[in-house]
C-alpha cells in the first residue's frame, strides 16, 4: 500500500492549483485523511517557510473516488506579519468533495500550560495490531501497513468521571521521516482521521452503522515527530440524529500535548433497504 510520501504527493499545475495523486487502496472511497493531508500540503506550498501550520478546519462534502486524482484550488485569504490564512477546495469531476481553511503562525512568546497525559499502558506493553486483531479487521492493517497502531484494551483505558465513551490508541509511522516539521504536521493531519470516529461506537459495539467523517478541526500545539510514538486520547461526548461528535488529544510518549482534534461524523443506523 501507499507510503505517506505517496499518499501526500501533489503536483503544482498553476500558481495556486495542485493535483493530488491517487494511490492503491482497498477502500471504496478516498480516505478522508488523505484528502485533508493533500489539501494541507497544497496550502503549505503557498506560504513562506517562516510560517507554521497551527490549525485547520475542514468539511467532507462528497465521497471521493479513490481511482481518480483530486485537484486542489488554494485561495490566499490573508497574508499578515504574524498570521496567514488559506482556503483550499478539493475537486473531482467538477464538484467540490472537500473544503478546508488553514491558518499559519510565525510563533510568539506567551503563557504556557497543558493537560496531563492519562495513565495508560505504554506501546511496548501492547501487541502489534497485526498480531492481535480479529481476521475481519486485518484488512485495515493491510490498508495502513506503514503505520504501527496499538489500541489500548478497553479494560485498561484511563477512565474520567462523566465521560461516557472513550478509547485510547498509540500510533507511529513505521519508517523514518525527514526532519522538516511540516512533513510531520501533514502526516499527523492524515493520521488524525484514523480511528477517531470509532470512539463514538465504543458504547454501541453491536449496532450496525454507516460511518463517514463530516467535518474535522485540528490544532497543532507543540513540535513532534510522527515517526515516534504518539497517544491519541479519544472520547465522544454526544451521539444522536445519526451523527457522533468526537474529540482527541495527542500526546508524545513523554507526556507533551502536541495536538487537539474535534470531528463530527455520520453514524447512521443501517436500514435493511
Amino acid at each position: 500500500m501507499a507510503t505517506i510520501e505517496e499518499a501526500l504527493e501533489i503536483e503544482r499545475l498553476e500558481r495556486d492549483i495542485f493535483r493530488g495523486a491517487s494511490t492503491k487502496t482497498q477502500l471504496p472511497r478516498t480516505f478522508g485523511g488523505q484528502v485533508a493531508g493533500q489539501a494541507l500540503v497544497s496550502a503549505v506550498r503557498t506560504v513562506e517557510p517562516r510560517f507554521q501550520v497551527h490549525s485547520l478546519h475542514g468539511y467532507f462534502l462528497r465521497p471521493g473516488n479513490p481511482q481518480e486524482p483530486t485537484v486542489y484550488q488554494v485561495e490566499r485569504i490573508r497574508d499578515g506579519r504574524s498570521f496567514c490564512t488559506r482556503r483550499v477546495t478539493g475537486i473531482q469531476d467538477g464538484a467540490a468533495i472537500f473544503t478546508m481553511s488553514a491558518s499559519f503562525h510565525v510563533g510568539d512568546q506567551g503563557p504556557e500550560h497543558q493537560d496531563v497525559m492519562p495513565h495508560v499502558p505504554m506501546p511496548d506493553d501492547l501487541p502489534d495490531a497485526s498480531t492481535s486483531m480479529s481476521p475481519e479487521r486485518l484488512w485495515a492493517m493491510r490498508e495502513w501497513e506503514h503505520w504501527d497502531i496499538r489500541m489500548v484494551p478497553l479494560e485498561n483505558v484511563s477512565r474520567r468521571d462523566g465521560v461516557v465513551s472513550q478509547q485510547q490508541v498509540w500510533f507511529r509511522y513505521r519508517h523514518l521521516l525527514p526532519d522538516d516539521p511540516l512533513v510531520h504536521v501533514c502526516t499527523l493531519a492524515y493520521m488524525s482521521d484514523m480511528t477517531l470516529l470509532g470512539s463514538s461506537k465504543v458504547v454501541h459495539p453491536d449496532e450496525p452503522t454507516q460511518n463517514a467523517s463530516l467535518d474535522h478541526a485540528m490544532w497543532f500545539l507543540r513540535p513532534f515527530r510522527a515517526d515516534e510514538w504518539l497517544l491519541y486520547d479519544q472520547s465522544s461526548p454526544s451521539a444522536g440524529f445519526g451523527r457522533g461528535l468526537t474529540g482527541g488529544k495527542i500526546f508524545t510518549r513523554e507526556g507533551t500535548l502536541v495536538a487537539a482534534v474535534v470531528q463530527e461524523g455520520l453514524i447512521r443506523t443501517l436500514r435493511e433497504d
